[in-house]
């Protein structure tokens, strides 16, 4: 699936200028943890989470030790922090390093970008303006609803075409020993499985495949003799 299918449409935006206590009231009511920011042509200027509004509370006045110490700092961080703790719009607080994927970004894609940079949601963007967020909450709706049959996978070939190509891409797959077999929507295993675990993951792996509605596992151990030429 790709992210226009993922995303949530009916955002809530605000503006750059909007007070940080309107953007806080509207986080409680609405019961979300995050909003987009984009201006007046709708282009995305940033986001503001609760971890942002939450700094606001975590802040506290320095020691001398603290003082002291961030004279020999950068200052740039220092303002950075500053405004975050002390700024009166949204325009103050947001993080404006967005991470953002297009409309034809896959669902695989945008669940390592979440991962990568330690992130619940992603924003959707088309030449800069804001077309809508994939959170975590779609991704596990999506993985929830499994992948949708395609025309190809409909009959018996296009299941045998597409579960062949998916033993292709896994390394740990004995291709030259697995022989699987198509009936309507029903994928049987032939021949010889490694060990017990390959057989557990052959047979998920044709579960998987769109289209296949029963699998039925008729491979035998792998004989001594084949083993030993892998």
């Amino acid at each position: 699936m790709q992210a226009r299918d993922l995303m949530s449409k009916t955002l809530v935006v605000v503006t750059p200028e909007t007070p940080v206590t309107a953007v806080a009231e509207l986080l409680a009511a609405r019961g979300i943890s995050a909003v987009p920011v984009a201006d007046a042509a709708g282009t995305a200027q940033g986001i503001v989470t609760e971890g942002d509004l939450i700094r606001r509370l975590a802040d506290r006045p320095p020691g001398p030790l603290d003082w002291f110490l961030r004279l020999f700092r950068s200052a740039k961080p220092q303002i950075a922090q500053y405004s975050k703790a002390h700024g009166l719009t949204a325009r103050d607080v947001m993080s404006t390093k967005l991470v953002s994927v297009g409309g034809e970004a896959s669902a695989e894609d945008i669940a390592r970008l979440m991962e990568q940079h330690g992130i619940r949601r992603v924003l959707v963007l088309e030449e800069g303006k804001l077309l809508g967020i994939v959170s975590r909450a779609d991704l596990l709706r999506a993985i929830l609803r499994g992948p949708a049959p395609s025309d190809a996978a409909t009959d018996p070939a296009g299941i045998q075409r597409a579960l062949l190509a998916a033993m292709r891409e896994q390394a740990w797959v004995d291709n030259s020993w697995v022989f699987p077999d198509v009936v309507g929507s029903v994928v049987t295993l032939y021949g010889y499985a490694r060990s017990d675990e390959m057989r557990q993951g052959l047979v998920l792996l044709a579960k998987r495949v769109p289209g296949v509605t029963a699998v039925e596992d008729r491979m035998e151990p792998m004989p001594l003799l084949l083993r030993a030429t892998l």
